[in-house]
């Protein structure tokens, strides 16, 4: 088995997930006592944040891409960044680096269209649902119609993420707005539910939505265990 590399800490609380889902995936697939090769560089959220919330993506990514590289050289042979938002600056993120580094839309994507799925409601922090880089993936590269919330809806979710999710907190009152603008969306003609922030799992069940949710901390560990395959 190939030797997988993490760039975590966006947040610990989702990178402790891809930990689990990945030697979960391993031990299904090979049996016994079987786990995964992992590697995992982790950052400092709290030195991340700033500079998303200031727009310095640069800035981010050349951290991200240091990160990268030193999970190179550690001996890593493919490296996935586990975070959506950060995805934001995959390019510079990859820039120089030799292993394969796998994009969180393209797994997840990969299952949507398997389900013959065309159109689906986007879920993340503020910047994966307003920004392009993710919605446009998902629709050229892979021919899927995407949704958003309005913007209203957008910055509570943002809110959530970052002001509970991201420290652990799990609470009533998310649960029942996530469970409302689920519905709202589907509503709206949403065939199926990205979760397209790494700590969405955390919120939203599959017994809250009538149609299919697509966790993607969950696909990307998956397709990362093939690819190590």
């Amino acid at each position: 088995m190939k030797t997988i590399g993490l760039i975590g800490g966006m947040s610990w609380e989702s990178t402790a997930l891809y930990y689990k889902f990945i030697n979960e995936e391993t031990r299904r697939r090979l049996g016994g006592l079987n786990s995964a090769k992992l590697l995992i560089c982790s950052v400092n959220f709290a030195e991340i944040e700033p500079l998303q919330r200031s727009g310095r993506w640069e800035e981010a990514g050349r951290q991200l891409n240091a990160a990268a590289l030193a999970l190179e050289g550690a001996g890593a042979d493919l490296i996935l960044i586990c975070t959506n938002t950060m995805h934001i600056v995959f390019d510079e993120i990859s820039q120089g680096v030799a292993p394969p580094v796998l994009h969180i839309a393209d797994a997840t994507a990969a299952e949507v269209v398997r389900q013959g799925i065309r159109r689906v409601a986007l879920l993340g922090t503020a910047f994966t649902m307003a920004e392009p880089f993710y919605r446009s993936r998902l629709s050229d590269r892979h021919g899927i119609d995407v949704l958003v919330p309005g913007e209203e809806d957008q910055g509570r979710l943002h809110a959530i993420i970052y002001e509970e999710l991201c420290r652990g907190v799990v609470s009533d009152a998310a649960v029942t707005y996530a469970r409302d603008l689920v519905t709202s969306l589907v509503a709206d003609g949403a065939e199926g539910v990205i979760l397209g922030c790494t700590e969405l799992g955390l919120l939203i069940r599959e017994d809250m939505s009538p149609v299919p949710l697509f966790d993607t901390t969950s696909l990307h560990a998956v397709a990362a265990v093939e690819a190590a395959l």
